[in-house]
């Protein structure tokens, strides 16, 4: 069905993250196990509007949600337009499907007060504490990504008080750093060296000395979260989403943020304004005299 010559087109000539590839690999594995099951079909060239929109419903009906629903039709989307480009097809049969309106989700957060707790947590001198301390504390004061976390490297850091990050697309944003957040880096990177042998290029090891990996972040996350809030999610993006959403409370302007969290664009950023109303409503509540 070619979907692994798209693969290899998005992993060599578009460079998405190793995320973003496995999610459109999902998708595309889920789409045409359902045409082979249901109407045997394995020509990729009388595919029609018609089957996708009978997966449509075969997903609806099994309760997966408008939003999962859109995200699957974007990877068909892309997953056509190559096929159209590489002549393997002669329509797009996504040309006559209409996505399922998603009603918009804000984003969860963890409250200010929450988070303050975690300075709290004074971090022990052994190594796996301290780092555990530190992987909270990055995410939580620049906003970056899980991946973006993983893949700090040593020279990214600027003793000057900032950090290079690579986000998606490859594009590279410098992201300011608090001083006491870059002293924490450095102490870190001393308790780091006197821990192993080895050297290793990454900023963050395990406690075999070696790249951090996802898991290992949402555990670390998720523990620490755990001590601090009764928030359901707690995951490292809801650390991503607590700093913009922080931001935007205290006033920082919308292009700032957009640039710090890496977005393409400012539509992405928007969701935060929507936490900043309720903030300024709950405000206006408490204090004003005739609320």
């Amino acid at each position: 069905m070619d979907v692994q010559s798209f693969i290899n087109y998005l992993s060599f000539e578009k460079r998405y993250s190793a995320h973003t590839i496995t999610s459109y690999q999902n998708d595309l594995n889920q789409f045409f196990g359902y045409l082979e099951k249901i109407y045997r079909l394995t020509d990729i060239g009388i595919i029609s509007h018609f089957h996708i929109r009978s997966w449509m419903v075969e997903l609806m009906d099994i309760g997966v949600s408008p939003r999962s629903i859109n995200r699957k039709l974007s990877s068909l989307k892309s997953f056509f337009k190559y096929l159209l480009r590489q002549e393997r097809i002669k329509v797009n049969p996504m040309n006559k499907i209409v996505a399922p309106k998603a009603g918009k989700r804000l984003p969860s957060y963890i409250r200010e007060s929450e988070m303050s707790k975690l300075s709290e947590l004074k971090a022990n001198s052994d190594y796996s504490t301290y780092r555990d301390y530190l992987i909270m504390h990055i995410l939580y004061y620049t906003g970056i990504r899980r991946s973006e976390l993983i893949n700090l490297k040593d020279k990214d850091i600027n003793l000057s008080g900032g950090i290079k990050v690579l986000g998606k697309g490859n594009k590279e944003r410098i992201i300011p750093v608090l001083p006491d957040l870059m002293k924490e880096i450095k102490e870190y990177q001393i308790i780091r060296n006197n821990s192993f042998e080895g050297k290793s290029e990454f900023l963050l090891l395990t406690d075999k000395g070696v790249k951090l990996y996802p898991k290992f972040v949402y555990n670390t996350v998720k523990r620490y979260l755990s001590l601090v809030t009764t928030s359901q999610k707690k995951s490292p993006h809801i650390l991503r989403h607590s700093f913009a959403t922080h931001l935007s409370n205290r006033g920082a302007e919308l292009k700032a943020i957009k640039e710090l969290l890496g977005h393409a664009n400012l539509s992405a950023t928007q969701i935060y304004m929507h936490n900043s109303v309720d903030k300024l409503k709950e405000t206006y509540n408490s204090a004003h005299p005739k609320a």
